[in-house]
């Protein structure tokens, strides 16, 4: 295999991962979710998930560089951990799994007018086109969920969390080139879930924790897989990549999370959900679209 193709392949490859186990996580977080508090949930499965990270990151302790790199690591750990995991936990007690998914995946257009804005990426009319339409369809995918009661409290909740993800995304893009991916996602997840543990401690009550079976699978998936495993591939691919394009494939991901819905928690499926995989092709296709160079003018 050519060394592009085999590139390509093993993109195509950590793209399908990161969109499955981010689908899998919103509908197994809302199970899980029965049989804890909010806050704890999130410091717990984040600080696991950074501790198992750092030891298997010792060996290469020296790239660490804390002194040089605090800053990155304490403004990935406020953005891409605290304020990410912990409103998106506390939020996901409000709304549909579903809904709720898709007001957070807001986020890759945040991260493409961002990353025009802050890292002067390109944001030409197809860009912007296809940013569009992906709302759209992640509109149209859970538009039953829409037309119930709705929270005010988790609406906001899920905004801040699209936001903040779309700052810490940029501003790793930005900052977090000199870091090492490893220990960036380590140190995030170990400060960022020691946090909000020592939070969920002050503000709940750890004996409402049921330790079954749902729970300790919902635990071990969302820190080794939804955040560690999710984490380390994600900024991998935004860092060899643009921003706002790999963004946008994570318009995938609440699409698959109706589906694992009406698996996992018995969802209905309805004609919105073909209507709006449809728009969110488009929206890959228009994002991803290159631009034909203009051949210069032969010289008189």
């Amino acid at each position: 295999m050519y060394p592009l193709a085999k590139e390509r392949f093993r993109t195509i490859g950590f793209i399908a991962f990161l969109v499955i186990v981010w689908g899998l996580c919103w509908p197994i977080y809302k199970m899980t979710l029965q049989y804890t508090p909010p806050i704890l949930f999130a410091g717990m499965r984040t600080l696991l998930g950074g501790i198992g990270l750092s030891i298997l990151a010792l060996s290469r302790y020296r790239q660490i560089q804390f002194r040089t790199h605090w800053k990155v690591y304490l403004v990935s750990a406020l953005f891409n951990a605290v304020l990410f995991y912990g409103i998106q936990t506390v939020g996901l007690k409000y709304l549909p799994s579903g809904l709720f998914s898709v007001i957070v995946y807001l986020q890759p257009v945040l991260v493409g007018f961002l990353a025009w804005y802050w890292l002067r990426e390109s944001l030409n009319l197809f860009k912007v086109t296809g940013l569009i339409l992906g709302v759209i369809g992640v509109g149209v995918v859970s538009w039953d969920g829409m037309a119930g009661h709705l929270s005010a409290t988790g609406i906001i909740l899920a905004l801040i969390t699209a936001i903040s993800w779309a700052i810490g995304t940029v501003y790793m893009k930005k900052e977090g080139t000199n870091v090492d991916t490893l220990w960036l996602v380590s140190l995030q997840c170990v400060i960022g879930g020691a946090v909000m543990t020592v939070a969920g401690l002050a503000v709940e009550d750890a004996g409402q924790i049921v330790w079954n079976l749902p729970y300790v699978s919902g635990l071990l998936f969302g820190a080794f897989l939804g955040i560690a495993a999710a984490w380390v591939v994600y900024f991998k691919l935004v860092r060899t990549g643009e921003a706002s394009r790999i963004a946008s494939y994570t318009f995938f991901v609440p699409l698959l999370s109706v589906w694992f819905g009406a698996i996992f928690l018995k969802e209905p499926l309805s004609f919105h959900l073909a209507l709006g995989l449809l728009f969110i092709i488009l929206s890959i296709l228009l994002v991803n679209r290159k631009e034909k160079r203009k051949k210069p003018l032969p010289s008189a």
